[in-house]
């Protein structure tokens, strides 16, 4: 299929918890931490498009090709989470986070753009993560669905701590048009392009 030597190749990823969103060790500190590289052999020059820090799951987009990488990060594609939050989340904080909400303390402040934002009534049919998140005896979880075209340092986390309502479990399941479906943690699917809907 890539019968050509220069040709970009692309790959779709479910990012399991506990990896970090890089291919090799560049510090010490992250000798015994896992890589993407583990769980694949990728082309030399392969990036990950927007991260997931290492505690966060789910779709992540790699790729080889930087002008693809740019337009994916840009602010029109949409990138949708599903975060598992610790208390059973009210109508009033998801009206919150649709709004906007400040994240960031002092300079660093920042007010986060109107977004789509949604309590999750069926829960998300994902395997259970590798690390249990917590006893159901500290109280309930609820799930929300938050749909961002920005991407700021662990955002989906700084907004539902801010609305008082912190998140468990983070999982990415949309990037513009590519759902992750039924792939299961650590599945890499490499396709011929993103077909990512940029309008």
């Amino acid at each position: 299929m890539h019968n050509s030597t220069n040709q970009q190749r692309h790959f779709i990823i479910h990012k399991p918890f506990g990896y970090l969103s890089q291919f090799v060790s560049n510090q010490n500190k992250q000798r015994n931490k896992k890589m993407l590289g583990d769980l694949y052999d990728f082309p030399e020059g392969a990036m990950a498009i927007g991260r997931l820090d290492e505690s966060s799951e789910g779709l992540l987009l790699i790729t080889t090709d930087g002008k693809v990488s740019e337009q994916v990060r840009g602010k029109n594609v949409e990138k949708e989470y599903y975060a598992q939050v610790d208390g059973d989340i009210t109508s009033e904080a998801i009206e919150q986070l649709k709004k906007g909400v400040e994240i960031g303390t002092g300079s660093n402040a920042y007010n986060t753009l109107p977004c789509h934002a949604f309590r999750l009534d069926q829960l998300p049919d994902f395997p259970p993560r590798a690390k249990k998140i917590r006893d159901e005896r500290h109280g309930p979880t609820s799930w929300v669905s938050i749909t961002l075209t920005e991407g700021k340092f662990r955002q989906v986390r700084k907004m539902t701590a801010a609305v008082g309502f912190p998140t468990l479990r983070l999982i990415r399941v949309r990037i513009g048009d590519i759902l992750i479906d039924h792939m299961s943690p650590g599945q890499t699917i490499e396709v011929d392009n993103f077909n990512i809907n940029t309008e």
